[in-house]
This record gives C-alpha cells, sequence and structure tokens, in this order.
C-alpha cells in the first residue's frame, strides 16, 4: 500500500498542470480532469500528446516573408481598386460592431465583382467541380479533409491524372486524420502522373510533435486562379447518398468568380507552404479577374484561433431581427450560447436546425445537452428528417456566412476553416429560401416533450457535455 500516497501525489500534480495550462478554457480543463479520474494517472499521457497548444509548421525566413507580404499587398491593392471605399462602408454601415470587425480583426479583406453559385445538392457542385477541373489550361489546386477511395473519389482521381500528363500543374492538399483510411495505391497513382501530394499533419508525425488535434478541415478547389469552390462537401460516395446510414445527404457548397477567388487561392497557397515549403507567389495563379459581377464577398480562414469564433459571435449579438442557424453538429462556447440566449430574449427571431439522424451519436447527445435550456430560453430547435445534415450556415438579418465551419468547439478554436461572408440580398435570399425547404422537412422539438425524455438519455447528455471540448 505505500505506492498510494505517491500515486495520489502524481495525480494531484496531473490535475494542477492541466488547471494552471489551460486556464483560458476551463472547460477542457475540467474535461481533461474528469479523464485524470476516470483513468488516473493513465489520463495524463492523452493530455501530453493531444492538447499541447498549437505551433506553426513552417517559419518564414525575412526573404520569404518580405516576399508573401508583398504577394498579399499587390493583391489587396488589386480588390480595393475593385471596390471603392464608399461602397464598402455602404455595404457595412448599418452594424458598427460588425463593421470594425470585418475592416480590422479579420485576416482578410472585403471584396467585390463577384458571381456566386450556391449548391444545395451535392450532385451539382460535384458536376460543376469536375466540369471546372476538366477546362483547366494552368493549374488545378485541391484541398480537402477527406477524400474517399471510391467511385467519386476514382472519379477526380482519373480526372487529376488526365490535367496532369496534359501539362497542368496539379497540386492536391488532404488531411492525415481526415483521409487516414486513404490508400497509398491512390496517392502513388496520382504521383506518378505528376500530380503534386501534401499530406496536412500526417498522424504519426503529429502524434510525436503533439499537435494530432489540429486538423486542416477546409475543402478547396481553385482552378486557373480563376474560379474558386468553398464550403461543406468532401470528396466521398457518402456525400451524393450512397452511404445507406445516412441516405440522403444534405449540404450547401459555392463556387466563386471574381476578387473572392483571389483569397481563396492565398488560403491554398499559404497551406501548401505549410506542408510542403514551397512559397509560391507567381502572378499566373493570380491572374486580373475577369468576372463584373455584384456580390460582395468576404473570405475568412481561421486556424487554431478564435477567428471565425469571434465573426459568428459579432453576427449573432448584432442581429436585430433574425438568427437562422443550419449545423450537423451545435456545441457552442460559453459566448455563443450567452449571446443566442440574449438575442432571443431581446425579440429576435431564432431558429436552429440539427440533424435528426446521427452520425456521431456522443456529439449528438451532446448537441441535445444545449437544446431544453435554450428552449426554454425560447429557441425554436427542428430536426432535419429527409437524410443527413451537414449544411454550415448561419443568416444573421441581411447577410450569411457559410463554408466548412461547424457550430462547434472544434471548428472554433482547434481546427483550420474557411468560410464566407454574404452580403447581398440575393445569395442571403438564397440560402434563407434553402432554410426554409429544410424546416419543411425538418420537426420542431417541442419543450414538453423533450423534457420527458428518459433520465439514461439526460445522463448521456451530461457526460457528452462534459467531454464536449474533444468533439
Amino acid at each position: 500500500m505505500s505506492w498510494i500516497i505517491p500515486a495520489f501525489l502524481v495525480l494531484i500534480i496531473q490535475i494542477m498542470a492541466i488547471i494552471i495550462t489551460e486556464y483560458r478554457r476551463p472547460d477542457k480543463a475540467v474535461a481533461w480532469v474528469m479523464i485524470l479520474f476516470m483513468i488516473p494517472l493513465v489520463g495524463f499521457l492523452p493530455y501530453y500528446f493531444i492538447a499541447k497548444r498549437y505551433t506553426r509548421h513552417r517559419i518564414l525566413s525575412q526573404n520569404e516573408y518580405n516576399q508573401r507580404e508583398s504577394f498579399k499587398a499587390e493583391l489587396l491593392y488589386r480588390c480595393n481598386q475593385r471596390i471603392p471605399a464608399n461602397d464598402l462602408a455602404e455595404t457595412v454601415s448599418k452594424n458598427k460592431k460588425l463593421q470594425h470587425l470585418v475592416q480590422n480583426k479579420l485576416n482578410l479583406p472585403i471584396t467585390a465583382c463577384n458571381e456566386t453559385t450556391v449548391y444545395a445538392e451535392a450532385e451539382h457542385a460535384f458536376k460543376a467541380m469536375l466540369e471546372s477541373i476538366a477546362a483547366a489550361k494552368h493549374h488545378i489546386h485541391m484541398e480537402f479533409y477527406i477524400i474517399r477511395d471510391d467511385e467519386l473519389g476514382t472519379q477526380f482521381k482519373q480526372l487529376l491524372i488526365q490535367k496532369a500528363q496534359e501539362g497542368v500543374y496539379v497540386r492536391l492538399l488532404y488531411d492525415g486524420i481526415g483521409s487516414r483510411r486513404l490508400g497509398k495505391a491512390f496517392i502513388k497513382q496520382l504521383q506518378e502522373a505528376g500530380v503534386e501530394i501534401g499530406c496536412f499533419s500526417p498522424p504519426l508525425i503529429t502524434f510525436f510533435q503533439r499537435q494530432l488535434n489540429y486538423r486542416n478541415h477546409r475543402k478547396i478547389v481553385v482552378v486557373d486562379g480563376k474560379i474558386g469552390f468553398l464550403g461543406g462537401l468532401n470528396i466521398g460516395d457518402e456525400y451524393l447518398g450512397k452511404d445507406p446510414s445516412f441516405g440522403y445527404w444534405r449540404d450547401t457548397h459555392f463556387s466563386m468568380k471574381g476578387d473572392a477567388v483571389l483569397w481563396i487561392q492565398y488560403t491554398f497557397l499559404t497551406d501548401w507552404y505549410v506542408v510542403k515549403g514551397q512559397l509560391l507567389t507567381d502572378s499566373s495563379y493570380v491572374p486580373v479577374q475577369e468576372s463584373h459581377g455584384r456580390d460582395i464577398v468576404q473570405i475568412v480562414k481561421s486556424g487554431p484561433d478564435e477567428t471565425i469564433l469571434e465573426l459568428i459571435f459579432t453576427l449573432i449579438i448584432s442581429a436585430k431581427q433574425r438568427i437562422y442557424i443550419e449545423t450537423p453538429y451545435f456545441i457552442p462556447d460559453p459566448g455563443v450560447l450567452l449571446a443566442i440566449k440574449t438575442a432571443v430574449m431581446g425579440g429576435v427571431d431564432v431558429r436552429i436546425i440539427i440533424p435528426g439522424t446521427p452520425d456521431k451519436k456522443l456529439v449528438y447527445n451532446c448537441s441535445l445537452s444545449y437544446v431544453q435550456e435554450l428552449l426554454q430560453a425560447g429557441v425554436r430547435f427542428y430536426c432535419y428528417q429527409q437524410g443527413f445534415l451537414h449544411a454550415k450556415v448561419l443568416i444573421s438579418d441581411d447577410l450569411a456566412c457559410s463554408g466548412s465551419t461547424n457550430m462547434d468547439l472544434r471548428s472554433f478554436c482547434d481546427q483550420f476553416e474557411l468560410n464566407a461572408v454574404f452580403f447581398d440580398r440575393k445569395i442571403v435570399n438564397r440560402l434563407t429560401d434553402d432554410f426554409f425547404t429544410d424546416l419543411s422537412v425538418s420537426n420542431e422539438i417541442v419543450q414538453s416533450e423533450f423534457e420527458k425524455r428518459p433520465p439514461q438519455q439526460k445522463m448521456k447528455e451530461v457526460f457528452a457535455r462534459l467531454l464536449s471540448p474533444f468533439f
């Protein structure tokens, strides 16, 4: 029994280390302390390897830094020439909080002269991507969290091989965890054809670097620097509704022409440097945009920081009339949760659609743990019934934000994400129409009925809520 006191002291030291390290995220500290109590002493090992704060993979040399800043300055100059200051002011002048955020805090500028296409059907989005790739003349840049070696993945692979053999520069990035099932044969065939491939944070390497928790969740396609795609779709047959466990897959994706493409491309190029160490700043990757569309769009990228969290928080607290949210995972941080409660109690119409069919039961139970307190505040919740809801959309009055970001702590604080903010009524109205279409095939959660759920279900939600910082 002489081991008990030393073991207890080690446990206390581990708990103190977690509390001191995670003092900025009390919820995360509580979750890790709970893990320690569940698996004493040993529970500190996953904390050691997973919870380290993110550090940059590569540090730019002074020459590289100057080159990149010059490259970015040129893009900013071009965009400013196409959107006069008075037009920018008029776009956001109704909302001083938002104006300060988009002009001073977000890392990429508002752009004009864009043409945006919204895809609510994955089949249409993939068709547009494949057609654009097939028409590529100079380069194809692709970046996805998940790439499957299935029918759809093979279709993309064969087309990329064909374009590389035609002399087009083809570059592909994938996430090491999201695409962990992607076989070596799939990658080898691409490489042998001349496709350049990079893996963002390979699992084994990042495990020993203690950065396994930080994933690249972006979904990007840029063709010839003139058309860009972003949104919620990865590459896999399930996104076409071919997985019987999910059925129909409801997502939101976008294609863009215009100045916004410059910043989708800029995001890819910065990620390419992080993974491959190649700084691509040639003007051929950022040609002068030919689009004369009228859509005003701001591309917003985030890493393991709070950039998109600040954006979402500001959009919520700024709303005067409506907040509509669609998300596959609803795990808000305390600030967003309070902002939603404050908005609805101030008379804002707040409606949230979550999946009726979960893909991850533990995460789904965590989402449900927030429902009762928000129902009591006046928020209206709906469960989507037509299949699996994977769309990530936030509508705040006459603005909309959509992209790869889920309404959860992982997307807010740990992952690399890419979203777009839309300022034009045309796009916002289209996303609003899609929201109400989804609403028509969703069941509203009635508070009186929801409160009658079994005690064991409530316990599952409590347990999941405690683990929410890990999702």
